[in-house]
């Protein structure tokens, strides 16, 4: 059984460590290493962190939001990143905190969720169609990763009941 709950600042040691196994994968973020606490918190918003606990109160996952943007027009919009332990994937905890995740934002009053996902990265990409993002842009060339061009593809969702007037 698979619980979330907020994500607190002594569970980043966990959440750092499933970082690393999705860098360590070469198709889930640009990033080469996990930062330290300081600089992970300073960069995601202070709500939308959460994490994902199985039977034995161990830390199978994390997801957080990032701000798009500093102008207030955009105050409802933000990235996300969810990671989940090499040793839980394939077993639904992604689509848990995703799912999640989508109702905190909007608590959080952000009518807009965008993600940018590698196009091998298949299993987010599905995770993300199945909680109702699409498709919405593909990014050619957007970063180089060990010297090597990689392309993104841009998803996003909608808010139903967020910022729709």
């Amino acid at each position: 059984m698979i619980s979330i709950r907020p994500l607190r600042e002594e569970d980043y040691p966990s959440v750092k460590i499933i970082y690393e196994q999705g860098i360590a994968t070469g198709n889930a973020t640009f990033e080469t290493e996990a930062p330290p606490w300081q600089p992970w918190d300073k960069n995601h918003l202070a709500k939308g962190r959460l994490v994902a606990v199985n039977e034995h109160n161990s830390i199978v996952g994390w997801a957080a939001l990032t701000s798009v943007s500093g102008r207030c027009v955009y105050s409802g919009v933000a990235e996300l990143s969810v990671y989940v332990h090499a040793a839980a994937r394939n077993q639904g905890v992604g689509k848990l905190l995703l799912t999640e995740l989508i109702l905190e934002s909007e608590r959080q009053n952000i009518w807009t969720l965008q993600a940018g996902i590698f196009p091998e990265n298949t299993a987010s990409i599905e995770v993300h169609r199945r909680c109702g993002f699409r498709q919405i842009g593909y990014h050619e060339k957007i970063g180089k990763m060990k010297n090597v061009w990689r392309d993104t593809i841009l998803m996003e969702r909608r808010s139903l009941t967020i910022g729709v007037n």
